[in-house]
């Protein structure tokens, strides 16, 4: 059965910092190194977002509100761990969301998520 834990939420004041885990233990090394990685968010309310996203080939690519994003957030994988991170640091009360870990076989698209993690930034 296939199996994404995700762990590192938290309540954190505004400028905080966190870093998030996505680990993936059901897969080979092998079949991890295939996928695309990537963590969305949903914050109450409102669609699940592209928060950033890390190609198995390094291709790194932030979601629509990149702007607010990039140079806060950094999306990093390692491989023989089969683990995905994503380090949050000058958090803002509008990240408040669930995070969720997704995995996408580059060679056949099949989609994988996790369950979340809650992050809850207070001002």
């Amino acid at each position: 059965q296939v199996q994404l834990v995700e762990s590192g939420g938290g309540l954190v004041r505004a400028g905080g910092h966190l870093t998030l885990s996505c680990a993936a233990a059901s897969f080979t090394i092998h079949a991890f190194t295939r996928f695309d990685v990537a963590w969305y968010r949903q914050a109450p309310g409102k669609q699940r977002e592209l928060v950033a996203s890390l190609s198995h080939g390094g291709v790194v690519a932030y979601g629509l509100d990149g702007d607010s994003l990039r140079g806060r957030f950094s999306i990093s994988r390692n491989d023989p761990w089969k683990k995905v991170f994503l380090d949050m640091s000058g958090l803002k009360p509008e990240d408040t969301a669930v995070y969720h870990c997704n995995l996408r076989d580059s060679t056949s698209s099949d989609d994988y998520w996790g369950q979340g993690t809650q992050v809850t930034v207070s001002s």
